[in-house]
């Protein structure tokens, strides 16, 4: 992934991390859950995404970062749709093993 493009999304997961709304940043959408959201990316004439979820009291968990290559369509293509349901799930998962205990709050 080029620097720059690390750079946007590295930014914008740091307004996350802080509580802060990412510039650009909206729900996914496409069939995946709706806690996850989206950060969108052009550079030089590729379009990255990144996949992150902020609904853990505690964490900001980025889920899966890819360069977009369907060939046809604006869509995601479902391995990668599926790829972020299954982090999501482990997400949840280690946030319950690391952070949730006794009387604590998800």
């Amino acid at each position: 992934m080029p620097d720059d493009v690390q750079d946007v999304f590295g930014s914008a997961l740091l307004d996350a991390q802080y509580g802060d709304a990412p510039y650009g940043a909206r729900a996914f959408g496409e069939g995946v859950p709706r806690e996850v959201m989206k950060l969108v990316e052009d550079y030089d004439g590729d379009t990255y995404r990144a996949a992150y979820t902020v609904s853990f009291a505690e964490a900001v968990y980025v889920l899966h970062v890819f360069k977009k290559k369907a060939k046809t369509g604006i869509g995601t293509p479902q391995p990668d749709k599926e790829l972020i349901r299954k982090r999501l799930t482990a997400a949840a998962e280690h946030y319950e093993r690391t952070y949730a205990g006794p009387g604590r709050k998800i």
